[in-house]
Formats: C-alpha cells, structure tokens, sequence
C-alpha cells in the first residue's frame, strides 16, 4: 500500500493495488513463485545456465573420445569381433572407401590409449568447470555471502562434489533397473505379465520409482552441491517439485526433438541443437528450483539495511573580532593608562630621593 500526499492541499490518497498483487495476496503459492521468479532474476539465474550448458555440451567431446577408446579396447581384445565389423563395412562402404574406413578403425585402436587418456584429462577439465559453476550459480541461489574458498579447496571440493554427484546418478540408475526389473520378474512368476491391469500397475509403479531416484538425485544436487549446506527439510520439499518437473520437461523434450529431426538439416543437426537446448533448458530449471526452495518462509533472512556512511568534518568556530570603534576606543583607554602610570612612577621617584 502507497500513501501520496497532494500537493499543498494535505489531503492523502491511497493507491490501488494491482491485479497480480492482490492476486498474490489471495495465493500464498502464486506469491512464493512470484517470489523465487525475482530471486532467480536477481542472481543471474540465465547467465549461470548458460555457462552451466556450455561445459555439459563441452563435456560431451571428452565422454565420446573415452568411450571410443572403450570400444577400441574391446575391439583389440575380440579379433572376431573386429574382423565382422570391417567385413560389415566392407560390403555397405561404396569400392575403394572401406578399405579407408578399415584403416582408420585400425589406427584409432592402435592409439586407443593415447585417446583414452586425453579424453580423460578433457572429461576432468570441462567436468571441473561444469561442477564449478553448478555450485556457484545453486550458491549464488541461496544468497550464500560466505568468504570465496581458495584455488586448492575450491577444485578439490567441486573434485569431491563431482564424485558424489556421480555416486547419486549411480545409485538411482541401480534403484530404477533393479526395482523395475523385480517388478517384472514378479508378473512373470504370478503368471500375471500379459493381463491389462497389471500393465497398469507395472507403468505406475514405473513412474513412482523413477521419480524417487529423480529425487534422491536433485536432493543430492540442492542440498549439498552448494558451498555451504542447507537444510534437508527444504532441499526435499524442492526436489519433489523438480522430480516431477524433470518427467515432464523429459516428454517436451523429445516431443520436440522428433519435430526438428524430420528434415534433412535437422537430422544432421538437429540431435546436437536437442542436446544444447535440453541442457539450458534443465540448468534454468534446477537454479529456478533452488530459488524456491530458497525463498520458502523458513530460510528468507532479514535484510538488515546498510548504516550510512559516517562523515567526519573538523569543527572549525571563529570567535568575533572587535569593530572598528571598538577597536580605537581600547587603543585610546590604553594610552590614557600608559600616561598615568608614567606620572606616578615619576612621583614616585622624586619621593625616594627626598
């Protein structure tokens, strides 16, 4: 509410709320997310995905030169193996180029261990700047104000961050495989696979658990990825919401990939554009997820406003001078009082020699 004075009269106006605020006054939740919106704004959310996008697409040259590495090393140890993939290659390449293509495959597994280990150095490089700014921007979220940790603590924890993410991906891949596979196996031993309901109930069930492990992987990623930690109870409350949203930012994603891989340029390009999209896409969604778990009522702080600047300026007073008058008159008294005590010290004298 605004109080306006007009003018010289003195009267007072009350303005108007808008639409959103009264809005957001009805609906605590409208105005949370409202709230988190300007959070999000407010701590370059957009700069920080974009950065946070750039390593995941950068990282993606270094994961393929490992796994190609992988397969060379596969290939190297599995002669039949190696000899049916050339002959395949043979047969579908046009005269002349298998045998070039043959002759690259060999070269790449005789340099398998070099690609292996700059692929690894590169995964490590672009993986470190990924893990980096992913800390600082869910920091920056949570208005973490702490001193910035030193060049050696900073790579070693976002080192340490990256093993655990990587621990977290694990274990919800292990719990989404192993429960939907026992799920399954279940059906079958009941007799029960091809009925309708149970299929029902089997894509249920397949939903809850990959939400679980959606959220034991944002959990893991809002609460302790950030420099500081924060409270599990608000991390959880956050991941809830970015299980969910992740599902179905997964469907729109490739409802949209299939459209721009329809065309020939798209098919060429239009994976790499999916990918790129994809990430900034979820990199915005994790930060604006962290902004609302940070502005729930329980974790605002106060903002306690700056003291202004204390001015020091030397105090300076001048005392009054005499005027002119003044000035004349006290010379003259002066004078006058000169004369007298010449005369009495004169006397004075004349009295001493008598």
């Amino acid at each position: 509410m605004t109080t306006t004075t007009a003018g010289t009269t003195g009267d007072s106006t009350t303005a108007e709320p808008t639409k959103l605020e009264q809005l957001r006054a009805r609906y605590p939740w409208l105005d949370h997310l409202v709230r988190a919106g300007a959070r999000y704004t407010e701590k370059h959310g957009d700069h920080y995905a974009a950065a946070i996008t750039y390593f995941s697409i950068l990282a993606m040259v270094p994961l393929l030169m490992i796994a190609f590495a992988a397969a060379a090393f596969v290939l190297a140890n599995d002669q039949a193996l190696l000899g049916q993939i050339q002959s395949s290659i043979t047969a579908a390449a046009p005269p002349g180029l298998g045998d070039l293509l043959n002759s690259v495959i060999d070269q790449a597994i005789a340099q398998r261990s070099a690609v292996g280990i700059i692929g690894l150095l590169g995964a490590l490089y672009s993986g470190l700047g990924w893990m980096s700014n992913l800390r600082e921007a869910l920091s920056e979220q949570w208005d973490q104000r702490g001193e910035p940790p030193t060049v050696v603590k900073r790579y070693l924890g976002d080192l340490l961050a990256m093993i655990g993410l990587g621990i977290a991906f694990a274990l919800s891949f292990a719990i989404t495989g192993v429960a939907s596979g026992a799920s399954h196996a279940i059906a079958r031993f009941l007799g029960l696979e091809g009925q309708v309901w149970v299929q029902v109930l089997l894509t249920i069930a397949g939903i809850v658990i990959t939400l679980v492990a959606n959220w034991l992987v944002f959990l893991w990623v809002i609460a302790r990825l950030p420099r500081e930690p924060v409270t599990l109870r608000s991390a959880g409350r956050a991941a809830i919401l970015a299980s969910v949203g992740f599902v179905v930012l997964q469907q729109v994603m490739t409802v949209y990939i299939s459209s721009v891989t329809n065309s020939p340029a798209g098919a060429a390009f239009g994976p790499i554009i999916g990918l790129l999209v994809f990430a900034n896409f979820v990199s915005r969604f994790i930060l604006f997820v962290t902004a609302w778990a940070a502005t729930l009522k329980e974790n605002e702080r106060e903002e306690i406003p700056e003291p202004a600047p204390v001015i020091v300026r030397p105090a300076v007073t001048v005392g009054r001078t005499p005027g002119a008058g003044a000035t004349a008159g006290l010379l003259g008294a002066g004078a006058v009082l000169g004369v007298v005590g010449s005369i009495l010290g004169v006397n004075g004298m004349r009295r001493g020699r008598r």
